[in-house]
Protein backbone atom coordinates (compact mmCIF):
# COMPACT_ATOMS: atom_id res chain seq x y z
CA UNK A 1 0.00 0.00 0.00
CA UNK A 2 2.81 2.40 0.93
CA UNK A 3 4.64 1.60 -2.33
CA UNK A 4 1.47 2.33 -4.32
CA UNK A 5 0.97 5.70 -2.62
CA UNK A 6 4.66 6.54 -3.07
CA UNK A 7 4.50 5.66 -6.77
CA UNK A 8 1.30 7.71 -7.19
CA UNK A 9 2.91 10.74 -5.57
CA UNK A 10 5.98 10.35 -7.80
CA UNK A 11 3.84 10.22 -10.94
CA UNK A 12 1.79 13.23 -9.81
CA UNK A 13 4.93 15.24 -9.02
CA UNK A 14 6.42 14.36 -12.43
CA UNK A 15 3.23 15.44 -14.24
CA UNK A 16 3.06 18.76 -12.36
CA UNK A 17 6.79 19.48 -12.85
CA UNK A 18 6.59 18.81 -16.61
CA UNK A 19 3.63 21.18 -16.92
CA UNK A 20 5.39 23.88 -14.88
CA UNK A 21 8.61 23.52 -16.88
CA UNK A 22 6.90 23.90 -20.27
CA UNK A 23 4.77 26.79 -18.97
CA UNK A 24 7.91 28.53 -17.71
CA UNK A 25 9.61 28.10 -21.11
CA UNK A 26 6.54 29.60 -22.82
CA UNK A 27 6.53 32.61 -20.47
CA UNK A 28 10.26 33.07 -21.04
CA UNK A 29 9.73 33.09 -24.81
CA UNK A 30 12.05 30.12 -25.34
CA UNK A 31 9.09 28.18 -26.74
CA UNK A 32 7.79 30.79 -29.20
CA UNK A 33 4.55 30.78 -31.21
CA UNK A 34 6.08 28.57 -33.89
CA UNK A 35 7.15 25.87 -31.43
CA UNK A 36 3.85 26.18 -29.55
CA UNK A 37 2.09 24.97 -32.71
CA UNK A 38 4.36 21.90 -32.68
CA UNK A 39 3.61 21.43 -28.98
CA UNK A 40 -0.14 21.59 -29.69
CA UNK A 41 0.14 19.01 -32.48
CA UNK A 42 2.15 16.71 -30.19
CA UNK A 43 -0.59 16.78 -27.53
CA UNK A 44 -3.42 16.33 -30.05
CA UNK A 45 -1.58 13.48 -31.79
CA UNK A 46 -0.88 11.77 -28.46
CA UNK A 47 -4.61 11.79 -27.64
CA UNK A 48 -5.47 10.46 -31.11
CA UNK A 49 -2.73 7.81 -31.13
CA UNK A 50 -3.36 6.55 -27.59
CA UNK A 51 -7.12 6.29 -28.21
CA UNK A 52 -6.61 4.48 -31.54
CA UNK A 53 -4.02 2.20 -29.92
CA UNK A 54 -6.70 1.09 -27.47
CA UNK A 55 -8.84 -0.03 -30.42
CA UNK A 56 -6.15 -1.35 -32.76
CA UNK A 57 -3.19 -2.22 -30.55
CA UNK A 58 -4.86 -3.58 -27.42
CA UNK A 59 -8.20 -4.91 -28.74
CA UNK A 60 -6.87 -5.93 -32.15
CA UNK A 61 -9.53 -4.18 -34.27
CA UNK A 62 -8.15 -2.59 -37.44
CA UNK A 63 -9.98 0.74 -37.62
CA UNK A 64 -9.56 3.45 -40.27
CA UNK A 65 -12.33 5.74 -39.08
CA UNK A 66 -10.64 7.74 -36.33
CA UNK A 67 -10.61 10.98 -38.33
CA UNK A 68 -14.41 10.76 -38.56
CA UNK A 69 -14.76 10.84 -34.76
CA UNK A 70 -12.23 13.66 -34.60
CA UNK A 71 -14.34 15.70 -37.04
CA UNK A 72 -17.47 15.30 -34.88
CA UNK A 73 -15.65 16.74 -31.86
CA UNK A 74 -14.11 19.52 -33.95
CA UNK A 75 -17.38 20.71 -35.50
CA UNK A 76 -19.36 20.42 -32.27
CA UNK A 77 -16.88 22.53 -30.31
CA UNK A 78 -16.46 25.02 -33.16
CA UNK A 79 -20.22 25.56 -33.49
CA UNK A 80 -20.62 25.95 -29.72
CA UNK A 81 -17.90 28.59 -29.44
CA UNK A 82 -19.07 30.43 -32.58
CA UNK A 83 -22.78 30.53 -31.65
CA UNK A 84 -22.56 30.89 -27.84
CA UNK A 85 -19.08 32.19 -27.06
CA UNK A 86 -17.15 32.26 -23.80
CA UNK A 87 -14.93 29.79 -21.98
CA UNK A 88 -17.94 27.82 -20.72
CA UNK A 89 -19.06 27.16 -24.33
CA UNK A 90 -15.57 25.83 -25.08
CA UNK A 91 -15.63 23.38 -22.16
CA UNK A 92 -19.21 22.38 -22.97
CA UNK A 93 -18.26 22.02 -26.65
CA UNK A 94 -15.43 19.62 -25.77
CA UNK A 95 -17.71 17.47 -23.61
CA UNK A 96 -20.58 17.47 -26.13
CA UNK A 97 -18.19 16.73 -28.99
CA UNK A 98 -16.68 13.80 -27.09
CA UNK A 99 -20.10 12.42 -26.12
CA UNK A 100 -21.46 12.74 -29.67
CA UNK A 101 -18.33 11.05 -31.06
CA UNK A 102 -18.77 8.23 -28.52
CA UNK A 103 -22.46 7.84 -29.47
CA UNK A 104 -21.60 7.66 -33.16
CA UNK A 105 -18.82 5.22 -32.27
CA UNK A 106 -21.40 3.02 -30.55
CA UNK A 107 -23.79 3.20 -33.52
CA UNK A 108 -21.00 2.38 -35.97
CA UNK A 109 -19.38 -0.21 -33.73
CA UNK A 110 -22.41 -2.39 -33.11
CA UNK A 111 -22.75 -3.63 -36.73
CA UNK A 112 -19.15 -3.24 -37.99
CA UNK A 113 -17.23 -4.82 -35.10
CA UNK A 114 -18.77 -8.19 -35.94
CA UNK A 115 -16.48 -8.06 -38.98
CA UNK A 116 -12.78 -8.92 -38.91
CA UNK A 117 -9.52 -7.83 -40.52
CA UNK A 118 -9.70 -6.03 -43.85
CA UNK A 119 -13.51 -6.07 -43.87
CA UNK A 120 -13.58 -4.13 -40.60
CA UNK A 121 -11.03 -1.61 -41.91
CA UNK A 122 -13.10 -1.01 -45.06
CA UNK A 123 -16.32 -0.68 -43.05
CA UNK A 124 -14.87 1.86 -40.58
CA UNK A 125 -13.30 3.79 -43.46
CA UNK A 126 -16.68 3.85 -45.20
CA UNK A 127 -18.45 5.23 -42.12
CA UNK A 128 -15.76 7.91 -41.68
CA UNK A 129 -16.31 8.98 -45.30
CA UNK A 130 -20.07 9.10 -44.67
CA UNK A 131 -19.46 11.49 -41.75
CA UNK A 132 -17.23 13.65 -43.95
CA UNK A 133 -19.80 13.77 -46.78
CA UNK A 134 -22.58 14.71 -44.33
CA UNK A 135 -20.46 17.59 -42.97
CA UNK A 136 -19.68 18.59 -46.55
CA UNK A 137 -23.39 18.96 -47.43
CA UNK A 138 -24.81 20.63 -44.32
CA UNK A 139 -25.38 24.38 -44.37
CA UNK A 140 -24.74 25.05 -40.67
CA UNK A 141 -21.32 23.35 -40.86
CA UNK A 142 -20.25 25.69 -43.67
CA UNK A 143 -20.23 22.95 -46.32
CA UNK A 144 -17.03 22.70 -48.38
CA UNK A 145 -15.75 26.10 -47.18
CA UNK A 146 -15.80 24.93 -43.55
CA UNK A 147 -15.90 27.13 -40.45
CA UNK A 148 -13.54 30.09 -39.99
CA UNK A 149 -12.73 32.57 -37.21
CA UNK A 150 -13.29 29.99 -34.48
CA UNK A 151 -12.53 31.58 -31.08
CA UNK A 152 -9.23 30.34 -29.69
CA UNK A 153 -9.54 28.93 -26.18
CA UNK A 154 -7.16 25.99 -26.50
CA UNK A 155 -3.81 26.68 -24.84
CA UNK A 156 -0.99 24.67 -23.29
CA UNK A 157 -2.95 24.19 -20.04
CA UNK A 158 -6.01 22.66 -21.71
CA UNK A 159 -3.89 20.57 -24.06
CA UNK A 160 -1.85 19.17 -21.19
CA UNK A 161 -4.88 18.47 -18.97
CA UNK A 162 -6.72 16.47 -21.62
CA UNK A 163 -3.57 14.65 -22.74
CA UNK A 164 -2.90 13.51 -19.18
CA UNK A 165 -6.58 12.52 -18.70
CA UNK A 166 -6.50 10.46 -21.91
CA UNK A 167 -3.31 8.63 -20.92
CA UNK A 168 -4.41 8.00 -17.31
CA UNK A 169 -7.88 6.72 -18.30
CA UNK A 170 -6.49 4.48 -21.06
CA UNK A 171 -3.73 3.02 -18.88
CA UNK A 172 -6.15 2.31 -16.03
CA UNK A 173 -8.66 0.76 -18.42
CA UNK A 174 -5.99 -1.55 -19.88
CA UNK A 175 -4.92 -2.61 -16.38
CA UNK A 176 -8.53 -3.30 -15.34
CA UNK A 177 -10.37 -6.58 -15.87
CA UNK A 178 -12.13 -5.07 -18.91
CA UNK A 179 -8.79 -4.13 -20.45
CA UNK A 180 -7.37 -7.60 -19.91
CA UNK A 181 -10.42 -9.05 -21.65
CA UNK A 182 -9.74 -6.73 -24.62
CA UNK A 183 -6.13 -7.97 -24.74
CA UNK A 184 -7.34 -11.59 -24.64
CA UNK A 185 -9.60 -10.84 -27.63
CA UNK A 186 -6.58 -9.48 -29.50
CA UNK A 187 -4.48 -12.54 -28.67
CA UNK A 188 -7.07 -15.21 -29.51
CA UNK A 189 -10.63 -14.23 -30.30
CA UNK A 190 -11.90 -17.82 -30.60
CA UNK A 191 -10.40 -18.83 -27.25
CA UNK A 192 -11.92 -15.75 -25.58
CA UNK A 193 -15.33 -16.57 -27.03
CA UNK A 194 -15.18 -20.18 -25.81
CA UNK A 195 -14.59 -18.85 -22.27
CA UNK A 196 -17.97 -17.11 -22.45
CA UNK A 197 -16.70 -13.59 -23.10
CA UNK A 198 -19.11 -11.32 -24.97
CA UNK A 199 -16.61 -10.32 -27.65
CA UNK A 200 -18.80 -7.74 -29.41
CA UNK A 201 -19.53 -5.97 -26.12
CA UNK A 202 -15.85 -5.43 -25.30
CA UNK A 203 -14.96 -4.49 -28.86
CA UNK A 204 -17.69 -1.84 -28.82
CA UNK A 205 -16.56 -0.65 -25.36
CA UNK A 206 -12.98 0.01 -26.53
CA UNK A 207 -14.33 1.56 -29.74
CA UNK A 208 -16.56 3.97 -27.79
CA UNK A 209 -13.73 5.01 -25.44
CA UNK A 210 -11.42 5.55 -28.42
CA UNK A 211 -14.08 7.62 -30.23
CA UNK A 212 -14.69 9.68 -27.07
CA UNK A 213 -11.06 10.80 -26.85
CA UNK A 214 -10.84 11.33 -30.62
CA UNK A 215 -13.75 13.77 -30.19
CA UNK A 216 -11.79 15.63 -27.50
CA UNK A 217 -8.73 15.82 -29.80
CA UNK A 218 -10.91 17.24 -32.58
CA UNK A 219 -12.40 19.87 -30.27
CA UNK A 220 -8.96 21.00 -29.11
CA UNK A 221 -7.76 21.12 -32.73
CA UNK A 222 -10.69 23.29 -33.87
CA UNK A 223 -10.26 25.77 -31.03
CA UNK A 224 -6.51 26.08 -31.58
CA UNK A 225 -6.26 26.46 -35.36
CA UNK A 226 -9.25 28.80 -35.91
CA UNK A 227 -10.39 27.03 -39.09
CA UNK A 228 -11.72 23.60 -40.01
CA UNK A 229 -13.17 22.01 -43.14
CA UNK A 230 -14.30 18.45 -44.02
CA UNK A 231 -11.17 17.83 -46.11
CA UNK A 232 -8.99 17.99 -43.01
CA UNK A 233 -10.65 14.84 -41.66
CA UNK A 234 -10.44 12.56 -44.66
CA UNK A 235 -8.87 9.16 -45.27
CA UNK A 236 -5.28 10.48 -45.09
CA UNK A 237 -5.83 11.85 -41.57
CA UNK A 238 -6.87 8.39 -40.35
CA UNK A 239 -3.75 6.96 -42.01
CA UNK A 240 -1.57 9.59 -40.28
CA UNK A 241 -2.92 8.53 -36.87
CA UNK A 242 -2.43 4.85 -37.71
CA UNK A 243 1.18 5.55 -38.76
CA UNK A 244 1.89 7.03 -35.32
CA UNK A 245 0.41 3.95 -33.61
CA UNK A 246 2.37 1.49 -35.79
CA UNK A 247 5.60 3.48 -35.49
CA UNK A 248 5.32 3.65 -31.70
CA UNK A 249 4.32 0.02 -31.33
CA UNK A 250 0.95 -1.71 -31.45
CA UNK A 251 0.02 -2.22 -27.83
CA UNK A 252 2.34 0.36 -26.25
CA UNK A 253 1.06 3.64 -24.77
CA UNK A 254 4.64 4.83 -24.27
CA UNK A 255 5.32 4.05 -27.93
CA UNK A 256 2.37 6.19 -29.08
CA UNK A 257 3.63 9.11 -26.98
CA UNK A 258 7.21 8.82 -28.27
CA UNK A 259 6.09 8.42 -31.90
CA UNK A 260 3.80 11.49 -31.63
CA UNK A 261 6.71 13.58 -30.33
CA UNK A 262 9.18 12.15 -32.84
CA UNK A 263 7.02 12.72 -35.94
CA UNK A 264 5.93 16.21 -34.87
CA UNK A 265 9.54 17.29 -34.25
CA UNK A 266 10.77 15.74 -37.52
CA UNK A 267 7.94 17.42 -39.45
CA UNK A 268 8.76 20.80 -37.85
CA UNK A 269 12.47 20.68 -38.66
CA UNK A 270 11.80 19.51 -42.21
CA UNK A 271 9.82 22.70 -42.92
CA UNK A 272 13.11 24.23 -44.10
CA UNK A 273 13.17 21.66 -46.92
CA UNK A 274 9.66 22.27 -48.24
CA UNK A 275 10.31 20.71 -51.66
CA UNK A 276 11.66 17.45 -50.25
CA UNK A 277 9.89 17.38 -46.88
CA UNK A 278 7.42 14.59 -47.61
CA UNK A 279 10.07 12.50 -49.41
CA UNK A 280 12.51 12.76 -46.49
CA UNK A 281 9.65 12.12 -44.04
CA UNK A 282 8.62 8.97 -45.93
CA UNK A 283 12.22 7.71 -46.20
CA UNK A 284 12.74 8.11 -42.44
CA UNK A 285 9.56 6.11 -41.77
CA UNK A 286 10.58 3.35 -44.20
CA UNK A 287 14.06 3.06 -42.63
CA UNK A 288 12.59 2.85 -39.12
CA UNK A 289 10.05 0.18 -40.13
CA UNK A 290 12.75 -1.89 -41.89
CA UNK A 291 15.11 -1.93 -38.91
CA UNK A 292 12.42 -1.79 -36.22
CA UNK A 293 9.26 -3.44 -37.68
CA UNK A 294 7.66 -3.89 -34.23
CA UNK A 295 7.79 -0.12 -33.68
CA UNK A 296 9.89 2.01 -31.36
CA UNK A 297 8.63 0.28 -28.20
CA UNK A 298 7.00 -2.89 -29.52
CA UNK A 299 4.56 -3.88 -26.77
CA UNK A 300 6.80 -2.62 -23.95
CA UNK A 301 6.07 0.30 -21.63
CA UNK A 302 8.41 2.68 -19.83
CA UNK A 303 8.11 2.03 -16.09
CA UNK A 304 10.13 4.17 -13.64
CA UNK A 305 10.09 1.41 -11.03
CA UNK A 306 11.96 -0.88 -13.45
CA UNK A 307 14.60 1.81 -13.99
CA UNK A 308 14.97 2.20 -10.22
CA UNK A 309 15.30 -1.58 -9.86
CA UNK A 310 18.05 -1.76 -12.48
CA UNK A 311 19.94 1.13 -10.86
CA UNK A 312 19.79 -0.63 -7.47
CA UNK A 313 20.99 -3.89 -9.04
CA UNK A 314 23.98 -2.15 -10.62
CA UNK A 315 24.85 -0.40 -7.34
CA UNK A 316 24.71 -3.69 -5.48
CA UNK A 317 27.24 -5.33 -7.82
Amino acid sequence: MKDTIKRLLQYTASVVLLYALIQLLIFAGIINEYYQVTLAMICINIILAVSLNLITGFTGQFSLGHAGFMSIGAYTCALMTLRVGGLFSFILGILLGAILAAMVGFIIGMPTLRLKGDYLAIATLGFAEIIRIILLNLDFTGGARGLADIPRYTNWTWLYIFTVICIVVTVNFIKSSHGRVCISIREDEIAAETLGINITRYKVLSFVIGAFFAGIAGALYASYFYYIKPGLFGFLKSIDILVIVVLGGMGSITGSILASIFLAVISTYLQAFAEFRMIIYAVILVIIMIFRPQGLMGTKEFKPEQVEKRIKERNNR
